[in-house]
């Protein structure tokens, strides 16, 4: 079976440390991965509906509207102290750090950036944030959308360079960029926040056997607690994996039907 963690592999240094993890966890299940490269842009949905897919991050969202779902195996568990020892995140929407903005109404009119349109923190959790400003405004909110961007980030790269001028961050993936790319990072500055939601949980293939599964997911709880691999955990800012329940992701297609009620469908 395969393993895949693109969602939270930012550069190459976590991409390494998830390749550590994730080999752990299928040694210590019985059900080895070969953990496979799958760089963007190639699409993330090709790689969900793989039969031979043994352990890898999806989006809530497109995770509460696929059908049959994928197996649903552990949701991972951030170690800042902002995350509460939960496995959950937000949306951080950053603009470039000496922008003359200072909220999200002086972001009005300006260029917002986004990654695909099936992602939740980096298109729904922003575009419900948005839809209540846009139906009092009633007109479009900025004067161009840029994307898809694909990843969080391309997303701030394009803030950093001046190619937009607010964008959306997911929470888990600004904490790890923090830590590998300071200056990257250090050109951004969060404006607002959305509501936290259960973090992309890692998944299997919706064949994956019951006893495979139950296997994955006993050593996925167990990673926080593993001595040998201590310093992956550490790069990664991950205290384990946590489980959680398949209809706690039901909330997210719910906003997404929320955002679409309010008359705001797409990002603009």
């Amino acid at each position: 079976m395969i393993a895949n963690a693109r969602m939270y592999a930012i550069d190459a240094t976590t991409a390494a440390a998830w390749r550590v993890v994730l080999e752990w966890v299928g040694r210590r299940a019985g059900v080895p991965f070969d953990v496979i490269d799958y760089p963007a842009p190639q699409p993330l949905p090709e790689l969900w509906k793989r039969s031979d897919l043994g352990c890898a991050f999806m989006c809530g969202y497109p995770f509460a509207t696929s059908a049959p779902r994928p197996t649903l195996l552990a949701a991972p568990v951030p170690n800042p102290a902002t995350f509460d020892g939960r496995p959950v995140y937000w949306t951080d929407l950053v603009v470039e750090a000496s922008a003359p903005i200072t909220d999200l109404h002086d972001a009005f009119g300006r260029r917002v950036a986004w990654t695909t349109e099936d992602s939740q923190s980096g298109w729904h959790a922003p575009r419900l944030l948005l839809a209540a400003h846009a139906k009092r405004l009633g007109a479009p909110l900025f004067s161009a959308s840029i994307g898809p961007l694909v990843t969080p980030r391309n997303v701030a790269l394009a803030i950093a360079e001046g190619r937009a001028d607010m964008g959306p961050l997911d929470s888990y993936a600004h904490e790890l960029l923090r830590l590998h790319e300071p200056a990257l990072a250090a050109r951004l500055r969060v404006i607002a926040r959305t509501p936290g939601t259960p973090i992309p949980p890692l998944v299997g293939a919706s064949g994956m056997s019951a006893t495979a599964a139950a296997r994955v997911r006993d050593a996925l709880f167990a990673v926080g607690n593993a001595h040998d691999i201590a310093a992956a955990r550490e790069a990664l800012l991950l205290s384990g994996f946590a489980p959680v329940a398949p209809e706690a992701y039901e909330a997210l297609a719910a906003d997404a039907r929320r955002a679409d009620a309010l008359g705001y469908p797409h990002i603009a």
